[in-house]
């Protein structure tokens, strides 16, 4: 049942020692007139208007958000916070606006794979994308962009302006809980696809964040965990993938993480946000705290946090008064208050939020059958094919088949945490590390619908029970998972709660058995050899079951790759212990430590390569129901970056579709991180005999190494291989450029 919402009123002069609110009077929109409005001039000026015509309270009222959602926790002697009249309820933030100059309000989402809800018997039910992990499986970024378009237009039909999307933190850690939400382990594909999905979402005239700034690569201890790691290794990897998905996306707001890097806070590290984000990359927008990020009021400002979000979650309103008194006294110049207003103005003005206000609750039009098959079609691009020892497509002659566990019967699993989806008909099983919510979208009912077959279901909670059932099956469909959530990492790479023992068991009675797993990231398979097929089906959204079916009866051909290598172990690992301990967070002030310098650049596959690694699936790891072939390979400089041709041709006998992965090594001594990176990439559709040929340049960047004390990226002279590839470890053909010595500046220029 929604609470009913209290109007903010202004305190009594005892009380306003210890409010960490503001007195929001209700002020009511007025058709304001200035420059600000005029249509015509460039978003740096209209914003530079704005500011000229604001006073010092109502710059202040831009930097300083709620949490948009009753929270009696914070309703203390301490803290004394009140839900905002016009917030909107149960969503993740509002931010007032300055009705007097006709700038309105910020009410803000989460959102990674849609418009997510506070928990409440009344949730919001919207249309949830596949997780962004099989986003980022589908190699495509015009899906990333249809996909954000889709939760974008949602999120402004239900009358949100800012969306707190685009997360895209690299894995360096495989058993991170928040994995799902991200794009992968390569800074290329990771901005790429992270890019395009910021793009989509901000042609709704919404804002787009760009988070979690920067490598929050962990939950454990993840508020104070104090990440070690060199300028350059930083540059060449997760910060490089945050840098291409600003330069394709250009969000309006990028959010700031909560780990330390380096001894300073991110919403507080000078290097990051000042050094970094505003003067090398050209950020015109503003920097937002995450939810309970922001630790000082002087230091945050002074090194680069524009708004401090979410508040009662910090333990002061450090941009309220405090700011104010700041600003007086000369601790925070007024410039640079007049910068943080700007920013957060300039993202209004640039993505329309200003000329094109939402207009509330408009959610009865959102096309719910149109947003059904954007996210079926992105489910069915990520499904990665992992092993097919012919078991797939299945047989047109089986008479029996067998699903197991899971909860296929109902339907599919979905992600924990701030960006949860709901959706009508959803519903919460329990799961080995916490209650999950599944979408009614069921592969049963999908697959029976599909097929002549008797499709039959059994829990899976008895092993033996299941084994005899699946006996006698033409074919035995195990579901597996893995239930990730935000606050928390696993404890191992193992599928949890006794699985790998069912699909041993079951696999020993029918050795015709299909694994169809739903995990938030990797896991390890000791299984692998006693089954027939594998499908990886990531947290597929709310069509999932139906796209889960078409793959399995063949009217999809499997495309997926992957995003992200499969370890064979945690003994891979650079960190076989994840670092820190999650009973810290439970102390006073921790202040664990881990050392990204062990990998350095060297995240994923290109770890693997430097130590010479096996894993269990390499990254860019995925089958097909038919063949590709390449041919024609060609590399050749072309401006600073290089120039690649390749022809491919469906050489099997059903349409399908491949991705193309060139890959470059250096020259002897050129001081890489690894022996190869992943250059440029390509998806493509083909009809059995049909070919095409394909022309991608390689980024300058991924020629070079970055030179932290002249901030330039150094291509050393030298002949480099070039190779087209079916994963991180299947070169398909090989080629060489000669490229002389070049110099690029901090942006790749």
């Amino acid at each position: 049942m929604i609470l009913s919402l209290r109007r903010l009123a202004c305190a009594s002069s005892l009380a306003a020692l210890m409010l960490s609110v503001p007195c929001l009077a209700a002020e009511p929109v007025v058709h304001a007139q200035g420059p600000w409005t005029d249509t015509s001039l460039a978003p740096e000026a209209r914003a530079d208007a704005a500011v000229a015509a604001m006073t010092q309270p109502e710059k202040l009222r831009l930097v300083f958000g709620f949490f948009s959602t009753e929270a009696t926790w914070m309703d203390n002697e301490v803290k004394r916070f009140q839900l905002p009249k016009e917030a909107l309820p149960f969503a993740a933030g509002y931010v007032p606006g300055v009705p007097r100059l006709g700038i309105p309000a910020q009410w803000e989402t989460d959102a990674g794979i849609g418009v997510a809800s506070q928990v409440t018997e009344t949730p919001r039910l919207r249309t949830a994308l596949p997780s962004g992990l099989a986003i980022a499986a589908t190699w495509d970024p015009a899906t990333a962009q249809a996909g954000g378009a889709m939760i974008g237009n949602e999120a402004r039909l239900s009358g949100f302006n800012v969306q707190l999307a685009g997360g895209m933190n690299l894995i360096r850690e495989p058993r991170n809980g928040r994995n799902f939400e991200y794009s992968g382990e390569d800074p290329l594909l990771a901005g790429v696809i992270t890019g395009n999905a910021i793009k989509g979402i901000q042609s709704n005239h919404i804002i787009s964040t760009m988070k979690h700034f920067a490598f929050n690569a962990q939950e454990t201890n993840r508020n104070a965990i104090d990440v070690k790691i060199s300028d350059q290794a930083a540059r060449q990897s997760d910060l490089l993938a945050f840098q291409i998905a600003l330069e394709i996306g250009k969000p309006g707001s990028v959010m700031c993480a909560y780990n330390r890097i380096n001894g300073a806070y991110s919403c507080e590290n000078d290097w990051l946000l000042n050094q970094v984000l505003k003067q090398d990359w050209n950020f015109k927008g503003y920097v937002m705290s995450d939810w309970g990020g922001t630790h000082s009021t002087i230091p945050a400002a002074n090194n680069g946090l524009d708004q401090q979000s979410g508040w009662a979650f910090d333990k002061s309103p450090y941009f309220h008064a405090a700011l104010g008194e700041a600003v007086n006294n000369g601790h925070v110049s007024r410039s640079r208050l007049d910068d943080m207003a700007r920013r957060v103005l300039w993202a209004m003005f640039a993505n329309g939020v200003v000329d094109t206000p939402v207009a509330g609750d408009q959610s009865v039009s959102i096309d719910q059958a149109a947003h059904a098959q954007t996210t079926q079609a992105a489910a069915e691009k990520s499904l990665v094919l992992l092993k097919n020892d012919g078991l797939l497509p299945l047989s047109a002659k089986a008479r029996r088949i067998v699903m197991i566990g899971g909860h296929a019967d109902f339907g599919v699993l979905s992600g924990g945490g701030s960006s949860q989806v709901f959706t009508a008909g959803s519903q919460r099983f329990d799961e080995p590390l916490g209650k999950a919510m599944f979408y009614p979208s069921s592969p049963l009912k999908a697959l029976a619908s599909r097929t002549q077959a008797i499709v039959s279901y059994h829990d899976g909670k008895d092993a033996a029970a299941a084994a005899k059932a699946a006996r006698n099956a033409d074919i035995v469909i195990v579901f597996a998972t893995q239930w990730t959530a935000e606050g928390m990492d696993t404890p191992d790479l193992h599928l949890p709660g006794g699985q790998n023992d069912l699909i041993r068991t079951v696999a020993k009675a029918n050795r015709k058995t299909v694994v169809v797993l739903q995990t938030g990231g990797p896991v390890v398979m000791p299984w692998l050899n006693q089954v027939g097929a594998v499908i990886s089906a990531w947290y597929p959204g709310t069509s999932g079951g139906e796209a889960i079916a078409r793959v399995l009866v063949g009217e999809v051909n499997p495309s997926g790759r992957l995003p992200v290598t499969f370890p064979a172990g945690v003994d891979q690992l650079p960190r076989p212990v994840i670092d820190g301990d999650p009973k810290l967070d439970k102390a006073d002030d921790p202040h664990p430590h881990t050392d990204y310098d062990i990998e350095g650049a060297a995240v994923g596959y290109k770890w693997f390569d430097k130590k010479g690694l096996t894993p269990l699936f390499p990254f860019g790891y995925g089958l097909s129901y038919t063949r590709f072939a390449t041919s024609g390979l060609t590399a050749a400089a072309d401006g600073k970056g290089v120039k690649v041709s390749v022809t491919v041709t469906n050489t099997g006998k059903s349409t399908g579709a491949t991705v193309t992965q060139v890959y470059v090594s250096p020259p002897e001594g050129a001081g890489w991180e690894s022996p190869k990176r992943l250059g440029t990439f390509a998806r493509t559709e083909l009809r059995p005999g049909e070919s095409k040929s394909l022309s991608m340049t390689i980024d300058p960047r991924l020629l070079a190494i970055f030179n932290s004390a002249t901030k330039t990226w150094t291509v050393k002279p030298g002949a480099y291989r070039v190779t087209t590839q079916d994963s991180a470890t299947e070169a398909t053909a090989t080629s060489t450029v000669m490229l002389d010595q070049q110099t690029l500046d901090v942006r790749g220029q």
